[in-house]
């Protein structure tokens, strides 16, 4: 008896509950939201991977998010594995997050002034962190790249950037070129309305390619400000980097007088409070984080050390300025999510879910020789239609099977499992999800992996 009920709860028992296709789910209401969006906004969307452009059907308007789950416009539910693209690491809606910006906002929701806030944020951060002394908060995770790049230029006195095929950076200029995220879910490597003179100052190498790194370094000596990287590259696919390569590409930076800036907006916080930094244990030159420090609001942060932060405005020649940083409400959900993460064994407890989570997923793929992979670190994780071992670079990923996500997700999707709208973005487990959470995914994984390997 306790074998069955062991086997119920844990996913030990790794059959399919069936193999029938689900009727689609109904979404009136969001097509009807949908088409009057496209008279308001390109596309109909204000993000362009939100167009359902690389799955099946209209997207989903969502209405309303608790915990794991997230409701659509149509009373659909979901239990949701986005969780607003990685920083809900706490859930949707978490009561603690939620206290303490309603308090703040009693007070107040923007000033363009200073707020204790800013200083109790920064102290949960910088206490905990040893790898950045001073940082500045700014609005989004693409404004703390531009301005880290800045930064880099003013303190080096050089102009270009090395960047890696398949590493998305936020929708700078110089760094759309052969990035990840939504170029990819679209088949495209970069962005109209960038001069060709900003791309010529960015140089992009293969990821995990010494000899490139090497050669690059050799061919524009002296002239590299910055090399920049995801050091979990989490937005086209997730391309798991072998920490040599990491180690080697922190030596050579050093060796050269470049600064190496780890854009940790997806993986900080997320693999640990130190993120990739502390995960592999390097320090980079500057770091970059997104809005997981705000408990999901709009915010980021750039951070290094005190001697090149002292180059900011107004203590130095290099200028930022945004006149929203800081905002006092993100600042409030940053410090209601933070102090949860650093409760003891938070990221154990989180990881270890996750492990057990995707294991189960795999041995299931595994046993009946399906052509697929599960990745994953920390709290993210992805699916692959492949049987290579390791992906580690953008050209290790088949467009082909492409196809087969978009079975996939939308037979998740009639089952009440939300993954984000593309097979190249990650998934993440969050505080939030309970067994029975897991349970029921891991069930809905398996019957749909079945039909799209039967080709039903």
């Amino acid at each position: 008896m306790f074998d069955s009920f062991k086997k119920k709860f844990t996913g030990d028992n790794d059959e399919p509950a069936g193999t029938t296709t689900k009727p689609d789910i109904s979404r009136e209401k969001s097509a009807e939201l949908f088409a009057k969006a496209k008279t308001y906004f390109p596309g109909g969307v204000n993000s362009p991977v939100r167009a359902f452009k690389s799955v099946h059907g209209t997207p989903l308007f969502i209405e309303k998010g608790d915990g794991s789950h997230i409701w659509d416009a149509d009373g659909n539910e979901f239990i949701d594995y986005c969780g607003s693209w990685g920083p809900l690491i706490l859930g949707h809606n978490n009561g603690k997050v939620r206290e303490k910006v309603i308090s703040v906002m009693q007070n107040g929701m923007s000033f363009g002034a200073p707020t204790a806030l800013e200083n109790e944020l920064a102290e949960l951060i910088l206490k905990n962190n040893k790898y950045i002394q001073k940082l500045r908060f700014v609005s989004s995770g693409t404004e703390a790249v531009m301005s880290a790049i800045r930064l880099a230029r003013g303190y080096t006195k050089r102009d270009k950037i090395l960047k890696f095929e398949g590493c998305y950076h936020g929708h700078t200029d110089s760094l759309l070129v052969k990035a990840g995220s939504g170029l990819v879910t679209f088949g495209e490597t970069s962005s109209a309305g960038v001069p060709k003179s900003f791309a010529d100052e960015t140089i992009v190498i293969p990821l995990n390619d010494e000899q490139a790194l090497e050669q690059a370094f050799a061919n524009f000596k002296d002239q590299i400000a910055a090399v920049i990287i995801e050091p979990i590259p989490a937005n086209n696919g997730l391309l798991l980097q072998e920490k040599e390569f990491l180690k080697f590409l922190r030596i050579i930076c050093a060796q050269n007088g470049t600064l190496l800036i780890f854009d940790e907006v997806i993986s900080g916080f997320r693999v640990g409070f130190e993120g990739a930094a502390g995960h592999y244990q390097i320090k980079p030159d500057i770091i970059t984080y997104g809005k997981i420090i705000g408990g999901g609001l709009p915010v980021g942060c750039y951070g290094a050390s005190a001697e090149i932060m002292g180059h900011i405005s107004p203590d130095g020649g290099v200028y930022q300025a945004g006149t929203l940083s800081g905002n006092p409400v993100a600042m409030a959900a940053g410090i209601a999510q933070l102090t949860e993460l650093l409760r003891m064994g938070f990221y154990r407890e989180l990881n270890n879910k996750t492990q057990e989570f995707t294991e189960a997923i795999q041995r299931f793929a595994t046993a009946r020789n399906y052509k697929f992979k599960v990745f994953t670190i920390g709290s993210i994780f992805w699916f692959a239609f492949t049987d290579k071992e390791a992906i580690r670079s953008a050209d290790d990923i088949d467009p082909a099977s492409m196809d087969k996500f978009k079975k996939l997700h939308r037979e998740l999707l009639n089952r009440g499992i939300y993954f984000g709208p593309s097979g190249y973005e990650v998934g993440f487990i969050s505080a939030a999800h309970t067994k029975i959470d897991l349970e029921k995914t891991k069930r809905a994984i398996f019957d749909s992996l079945e039909l799209v390997f039967s080709n039903k």
